[in-house]
């Protein structure tokens, strides 16, 4: 029972990690959130200038060719669209070289991993893997967004 629960196990984490290895293929990213180029984003302070106003900003480190990455890409958009102007949703894709130093920056272990800053760039709370959207939604309400849509 102990050497099947063992090998369960093994197996559901390798097909997990496989399912964000990299791939050949380049796949066209259809959600518009803003995606930030190295050179665009210096430091935690260039990440609050592109929102003066939010609140928080929710950094997604992922890429367009995982899996579960590409299944956040809507769950982004409608948190984008529901709080509006108090949240700047930003996605480095960590596959691609300009990405490549985010993941570094972030120390993060696996994708996609979402990073999330106070106003003055202090990462506030992190999540590894899928973020569904109405938990995302319990964390922000928590730190005093108001959704401004239904989205």
């Amino acid at each position: 029972m102990k050497t099947t629960l063992i090998f369960a196990l093994f197996l559901f984490t390798s097909i997990s990690f496989l399912s964000c290895t990299g791939q050949e293929e380049k796949i066209e990213n259809k959600a518009s959130v803003a995606v930030a180029k190295t050179s665009e984003i210096e430091s935690s302070e260039a990440v609050q200038k592109d929102n003066e106003e939010a609140l928080i900003t929710f950094v997604e480190l992922g890429s367009v060719n995982c899996i579960p990455c590409k299944q956040m890409q809507p769950v982004m958009k409608s948190i984008e669209n529901k709080y509006g102007p108090q949240i700047n949703v930003v996605f480095h894709d960590v596959w691609e070289e300009e990405g490549k130093k985010y993941s570094k920056k972030y120390s993060i272990r696996l994708i996609p991993t979402q990073v999330f800053l106070d106003r003055t760039g202090k990462e506030i709370f992190r999540h590894e893997g899928f973020f569904p959207e109405v938990e995302i939604d319990r964390f922000l309400q928590k730190q005093g967004l108001i959704a401004v849509s239904k989205s």
